[in-house]
């Protein structure tokens, strides 16, 4: 119980995103600004201060504050200085006033702010719920908080409060995780365990390593050997698997052997044999990788694509979907594959990106870009070109950075750009 606080605690501040983001452009954006309105709002700027306005042109916030985030959902992070956050809503109040040193989004009702080395909450209204008391706390998850507490001028233990900020589960671990599917990884003299809301020892804390529960499975053991637990917290597996990779597609990905191997949710393995390198299956696509030759697969194991395609590591995106499209190379050219294997876009281009937005920047001479079957619909001038993303890309026009829409046109940084881009 050392008197650290884990990094893994800053990992539960990730932006909840607006289920129904809605994104628009303006065209006009000469002036150096981001046009763009996400979900109707749009951050304005004036020399080296930010703010907010609506579509119609109305200022909600002016131009004051030093950073700010783009709006998630009904709240927005914004900083006055470097050491002063607070929250802002829809309407450009100050929910959480800019006097803190870290303000996260709500989770369960819940915002955990910092002040002075301690952390409290606060509701959504902004009214205080918690007092400043604890040196750590995780975001409230399934109604609970994990939090830490001195126990003395060395030590510091961990356990749960509620809403109210009542002590449910008593500061009596050596570190311990936020409640997932009704239990929570704890640790205790370097032994890592699960306990239910009520306190209760569901697995025993002995292992080494324990992953937390996620679709009703989850990993534990030692750095020899993992084995897959079912929800009753029983091993469905032998203890193979030396470090679990990921889920997605309700298949695991994990490394036996040296190898990796892709399990579903019941522990047995979807293929019968393993892979030199893998990725997470996206879009119920994953590629994969056998002596040096590159392929895709789907959920059932069934090769898509076939292993007989390159990666030289120049893109991480590649054997990856975007906009239907997997960015695919074949003798250090790249091309496109779309979800059944067919080569849509055969490889020619020494180099590209994946797509965005419905346009993938490749390179002919000068970097353009595509479409998604392959008409060049900007024409290749630039020096370099990166991908689409809210309807915006950047790119490097004889030494200048420019960003541009999905016509090619410039819409920031605007004043030395010609016209018409030429090679």
């Amino acid at each position: 119980m050392k008197k650290t606080i884990p990094l893994i605690l800053a990992l539960l501040c990730t932006p909840l995103m607006h289920a129904q983001e809605r994104v628009e452009y303006v065209d006009d954006e000469s002036c150096g600004c981001e046009l763009v309105f996400i979900d109707g709002i749009q951050t304005t700027q004036e020399g080296d201060r930010f703010g907010f306005k609506r579509e119609d042109g109305t200022v909600i916030v002016p131009n004051k504050y030093m950073f700010v985030d783009k709006f998630h959902g009904d709240y927005c992070r914004v900083f006055m200085d470097y050491d002063h956050c607070g929250l802002i809503n829809r309407d450009g109040v100050e929910v959480i006033p800019c006097l803190y040193s870290e303000v996260v989004y709500p989770t369960d009702g819940m915002i955990r702010v910092l002040q002075d080395s301690l952390y409290g909450f606060f509701d959504t209204l902004g009214q205080p719920r918690i007092p400043f008391r604890y040196r750590a706390a995780s975001t409230f998850s399934e109604g609970l908080a994990v939090v830490a507490v001195d126990i003395d001028s060395t030590l510091v233990a961990y356990g749960y409060i509620d809403y109210d900020g009542n002590t449910v589960i008593p500061p009596m671990y050596e570190y311990a995780y936020p409640f997932f599917e009704g239990v929570a990884v704890v640790k205790n003299y370097e032994r890592y365990g699960m306990i239910d809301k009520k306190n209760k020892e569901v697995l025993t804390i002995k292992y080494e390593i324990v992953t937390s529960m996620s679709e009703g499975v989850f990993f534990a053991g030692d750095e020899y050997g993992m084995s897959l637990f079912d929800r009753s917290f029983k091993p469905i597996t032998k203890p193979l698997y030396t470090q679990i990779i990921g889920m997605s597609d309700h298949r695991i990905l994990a490394k036996r052997d040296g190898r990796y191997s892709f399990l579903d949710l019941k522990g047995k393995e979807i293929t019968s044999y393993q892979f030199d390198e893998a990725s997470l299956f996206n879009h119920g696509r994953a590629g994969v990788c056998v002596k040096g030759k590159w392929g895709i697969i789907d959920t059932h194991g069934k090769v898509i694509l076939p292993l007989e395609y390159d990666h030289h590591g120049i893109r991480a995106e590649v054997y990856s979907y975007h906009d239907g499209l997997a960015l695919i190379e074949k003798d250090s050219l790249f091309g496109y594959a779309d979800l059944y294997g067919n080569i849509v876009i055969p490889p020619k281009y020494p180099n590209a990106y994946h797509f965005g937005n419905g346009l993938a920047p490749v390179l002919s001479n000068w970097w353009g870009y595509i479409d998604t079957k392959g008409n060049m619909v900007i024409p290749p001038a630039f020096d370099l070109a990166g991908p689409f993303a809210y309807g915006r890309a950047e790119v490097v026009y004889r030494g200048e950075e420019y960003h541009i829409n999905t016509e090619g046109r410039c819409v920031k940084n605007c004043k030395t750009a010609p016209k018409t881009w030429k090679p």
